[in-house]
C-alpha cells in the first residue's frame, strides 16, 4: 500500500466517522427531543445531578465538546452559575467515553446490515420516529465503515521507519505524546474522533498502550479548545466555564501522567488480547477517576477562576439574554432559549401594561419614564428574537420546531403591539395629567374593572404560551368575550355621562381611547393564548 493510499484510507475514514457521528446524534437528539429538553431542565445546584445531566446529553449529541459548548452558552445567558456549570462539564466528560467504547467493539462486520436496514426504513416509512431511528441505524453502521477503513489503512504504519522512529522518541518522552493529543484533538475538535484513531491505530498493533495512554491525556486537553473558543465572544462568566473545564483537564493530567504504569496494568489486566478495549478503558478511567477526585473539590476551581478573571460592573441587559447562536446546531435546546426569550418579552409587556395604568391613575414621572425604557427593550427583543428565528429557519429542523418558529413570529408580533398599546395608554396619561382632566369616581371604576379583567387574559395568554394551561379553552374565551362585554357596556356608561353632562368632553374622548387600547391589548392577548389553534390572528394598527 503506498502512502498516498495510507493517508486516503485514513482521511476517508475519518471523515465517514464523524459523518456516521454526526448522524447518529442528530437522530438520538430527535429520538430524545422532549425528553433531552427536560433532562436539561433538571440542572441545579445538585452537582451530582449536574455529573448525571452532562453524561445524557453528550451520550445523546455524541459530543463532549458541544455539551460544553452548551453550558458557555447557558452559564453567558445567566441560566446556569459556575457551580451548576462544573457538573454538566465533569458529566460531559464522562459521555464521551461513550464513543470510544463503542467503536473498541470489533462491530465493522455487521456494520453494513445497519446501513441496509436504516437505508430501506428511510426511503419506506413515513413517520418521523422511524425516519429518525433509521438515521441513527445508518449513522451507526457509517461510523464503524469509517473506523474499519482507518484500522486496515494503519496496519502498513508500523512498517514505516519515520513511524518507529517517532514511537521510539514518545516512548521516551510521554509529555510529547500529551502534545500530540492536544494538537490532534483541537484540529478534529472531537476527543470522540481522536481517541477512536488511537483505538484503530492499537487495534491494528502499531502502537502500545505506553504510547497511548498519554496521548489520550492529550486527547482529553484538546477537547477544550472548542469551548475557549466558544467563550471568546461570550461573557466573563462563560469564559470561566471555559476556564474551568480546562483546568479539570490540566490537573487530572497532572495527576495522571506519573501514575501511567499503573493505569497501563489496570486495562491490561481488565481487556489483556484487546489493545483497542485497553485505550478505550483507559479513557473511561480517567474521566470517571477525575469527576470522582475534583466534584468535592470544584468551589475551589470556581474560586481561583475567580481571581483569575474577576467580575467587571454589572450592566443592565436591554437586548436578548437566552439566544446564543452556537446552539443553533441543537434545536431541542435552541427551542427551549426561543421559548424563554419570548417569554421574558412577554412578562416584559405585561409588567409594562401595569406600570402604563399606573401612570394613567397616579401620573408618576418615573412610571412614565419607565414604560418608554421598558417598550425601549420590548422593541429589541422582538428584533433579536427574528433574526435569531430566521438564523433557526436555515437549518433542518424536525417538525414540531418549524410550527415553533411560526408560532414564535405570531407571538412576538403580538406581543410588540401590546407594547405599543402601553405607550399610548401612557400618552393619555400625560394628556390627562398636563391638561389637568378630571375623570369621574364612576369612570375611573369601570377602568380598574376592564383592567383586572385585561391583565388576567395577559397572564391566562403567558401560561398558554408555555403550555401551562393547555385545559383552559374555555376560560380563554370566556375572558375574551367579558372584556368585549365590558368594552362595549363602559362605552354607553360614557355616552350617558357625556349627554347628561356628567363629565367633560375631554374626559369622556380619553375614556373611549383607553376602553379601545384595552380591548385591543386583551385581541392580541387572545391571539397569544389561541396561536396553537390558530395563526390567522386579528390585526390592530
Amino acid at each position: 500500500m503506498s502512502g498516498f493510499e495510507i493517508f486516503t484510507g485514513i482521511f476517508g475514514g475519518l471523515g465517514l466517522f464523524l459523518y456516521g457521528m454526526k448522524l447518529m446524534g442528530d437522530g438520538l437528539e430527535n429520538v430524545a427531543g422532549e425528553k433531552l429538553k427536560g433532562i436539561l431542565e433538571k440542572i441545579t445546584n445538585n452537582k451530582m445531578m449536574g455529573v448525571f445531566v452532562g453524561t445524557i446529553v453528550t451520550a445523546v449529541i455524541q459530543s463532549s465538546s458541544a455539551t460544553t459548548v452548551m453550558v458557555v452558552s447557558f452559564v453567558n445567558a445567566g441560566l446556569m452559575s459556575l457551580i451548576q456549570a462544573t457538573g454538566v462539564i465533569l458529566g460531559s466528560n464522562i459521555g464521551t467515553t461513550i464513543t470510544a467504547q463503542m467503536v473498541s467493539f470489533k462491530l465493522e462486520v455487521v456494520a453494513p446490515i445497519f446501513i441496509g436496514i436504516g437505508a430501506i426504513l428511510m426511503l419506506v416509512s413515513k413517520k418521523k420516529k422511524i425516519r429518525d431511528i433509521a438515521v441513527i441505524s445508518v449513522g451507526f453502521g457509517i461510523l464503524f465503515m469509517g473506523m474499519n477503513l482507518m484500522s486496515s489503512s494503519m496496519q502498513p504504519i508500523a512498517e514505516l521507519e519515520v513511524f518507529k522512529e517517532i514511537i521510539i522518541v514518545m516512548g521516551k518522552y510521554s509529555i510529547l505524546g500529551v502534545l500530540v493529543g492536544v494538537v490532534m484533538t483541537a484540529i478534529v475538535q472531537s476527543s470522540s474522533a481522536t481517541t477512536s484513531i488511537l483505538v484503530a491505530l492499537a487495534s491494528a498493533g502499531t502502537i502500545d498502550m505506553k504510547i497511548a495512554f498519554p496521548i489520550v491525556l492529550g486527547c482529553n486537553i484538546g477537547t477544550c479548545v472548542t469551548a475557549i473558543i466558544a467563550s471568546l465572544t461570550a461573557n466573563k462568566t462563560a469564559k470561566k466555564a471555559a476556564l474551568l473545564h480546562l483546568l479539570f483537564k490540566i490537573f487530572g493530567t497532572i495527576i495522571f501522567l506519573p501514575l501511567s504504569a499503573y493505569v497501563i496494568r489496570i486495562v491490561a489486566y481488565l481487556t489483556p488480547y484487546n489493545l483497542g478495549r485497553q485505550v478505550a478503558n483507559a479513557h473511561t478511567i480517567f474521566n470517571i477517576v477525575i469527576t470522582i477526585v475534583v466534584l468535592p473539590i470544584s468551589n475551589y476551581f470556581v474560586k481561583f477562576v475567580n481571581k483569575v478573571l474577576p467580575d467587571d460592573e454589572k450592566k443592565e441587559i436591554c437586548g436578548a439574554i437566552y439566544l446564543d447562536k452556537k446552539l443553533l446546531e441543537t434545536p431541542v435546546v435552541a427551542s427551549t432559549q426561543v421559548v424563554k426569550e419570548t417569554v421574558r418579552m412577554a412578562q416584559i409587556a405585561r409588567d409594562n401594561f401595569q406600570l402604563a395604568m399606573k401612570a394613567f391613575f397616579y401620573g408618576d414621572d418615573n412610571d412614565i419614564k419607565n414604560v418608554y425604557e421598558n417598550e425601549n427593550i420590548i422593541n429589541i427583543l422582538e428584533k433579536d428574537i427574528t433574526d435569531y428565528l430566521v438564523e433557526f429557519s436555515q437549518h433542518n429542523l424536525p417538525k414540531e420546531n418549524a410550527e415553533l418558529i411560526s408560532e414564535v413570529y405570531h407571538t412576538i408580533n403580538d406581543i410588540e403591539r401590546i407594547g405599543d398599546h402601553c405607550e399610548n395608554i401612557v400618552e393619555l396619561a400625560i394628556n390627562k395629567f398636563n391638561n389637568k382632566i378630571e375623570i369621574s369616581k364612576e369612570a375611573l371604576n369601570e377602568i380598574k374593572e376592564i383592567f383586572e379583567v385585561t391583565l388576567s387574559s395577559v397572564d391566562i395568554a403567558i401560561r398558554r404560551f408555555i403550555k401551562e394551561d393547555e385545559n383552559e379553552d374555555e376560560v380563554v374565551d370566556e375572558v375574551e368575550e367579558r372584556i368585549d362585554m365590558l368594552e362595549r357596556k363602559f362605552r354607553n356608561n360614557n355616552i350617558i355621562r357625556l349627554n347628561s353632562k356628567k363629565c367633560y368632553t375631554d374626559a369622556g374622548l380619553i375614556f373611549f381611547d383607553l376602553l379601545s387600547n384595552l380591548e385591543r391589548i386583551g385581541d392580541h392577548a387572545n391571539n397569544i393564548a389561541t396561536v396553537k389553534e390558530n395563526h390567522n390572528h386579528k390585526i390592530h394598527v
